[in-house]
């Protein structure tokens, strides 16, 4: 099978759909490409369905190690003044109830348990994971350490972080600049800085105890721009879960 690299420049042809700002730095392998009809549109985005269906003949799934299963839960389907939604605005969901855990990992000769049980609400990193289609529900099976918090409420304030993750609550956009003029939306620059808000036990060391990290609750910090994940609370405020590692500074 042929191999070949696709860029931009290098797709021109009649009769098929413009690709925007195409690039790749690996290769792609081509088995077969059909031309598209004449009134087809440009593509603006790629969704993959990644998802395996697990046959109905398997009742029971047991995570090996340490990964766990989380039944995610159902994307909101409506706004809060009851509209519908289109399967664009919907966000995809990044929680769900943990239904089945693994035995845990070693470390060294050290053998530890994994600290979230089965019930529990969590949050997990937007990216993590596999997902799959099991028992006429979506889950997906993902490392403890991708496992960002517990969330027992609605509200993200409530997170309680895991291993090395902190919740910190996001500063307040600055509305003017230092002249006194009125910014616009487009111009706000997003802070990366904040308050903590909770922190995890800490990570584990290699005789399997916990480090405790060297931000607490209360500190303003300043942290990486582009780490974690972001999340609005009930509130309206904004919040960002990351790793202790993303933390920057402590602005005092």
């Amino acid at each position: 099978m042929a191999t070949t690299q696709l860029t931009a420049s290098s797709i021109s042809a009649k009769g098929f759909a413009s690709f925007e700002g195409l690039r790749s730095t690996t290769n792609l392998k081509v088995s077969s490409f059909a031309p598209l009809k004449q009134n087809s549109r440009s593509f603006h985005g790629l969704v993959v369905k990644a998802s395996t269906v697990v046959s109905p003949k398997y009742t029971s799934l047991k995570p090996l190690g340490d990964r766990v299963l989380v039944k995610i839960k159902t994307a909101e389907e409506k706004s809060v003044g009851g509209i519908l939604l289109p399967m664009s605005a919907q966000s995809k969901p990044q929680g769900g109830e943990v239904v089945a855990v693994g035995e845990g990992h070693s470390i060294g000769k050290t053998t530890v348990e994994i600290s979230i049980k089965n019930g529990a609400q969590v949050v997990y990193s937007k990216y993590a994971g596999t997902e799959l289609e099991f028992d006429g529900s979506k889950h997906l099976i993902l490392k403890e350490d991708d496992i960002v918090g517990i969330l027992e409420t609605d509200d993200i304030k409530d997170l309680q972080p895991l291993n090395d993750r902190v919740l910190i609550k996001v500063a307040e956009v600055e509305e003017k600049t230092s002249g006194g003029l009125f910014l616009s939306q487009a111009a706000k620059e997003k802070p990366s800085f904040g308050t903590v808000i909770a922190v995890g036990p800490g990570p584990l060391d290699e005789e399997g105890k916990r480090k405790a990290l060297s931000v607490s609750p209360g500190n303003t910090v300043l942290y990486s721009k582009y780490a974690g994940n972001d999340f609005k609370g009930a509130d309206g405020s904004e919040y960002i879960t990351l790793r202790a590692s993303d933390v920057i500074a402590v602005l005092q």
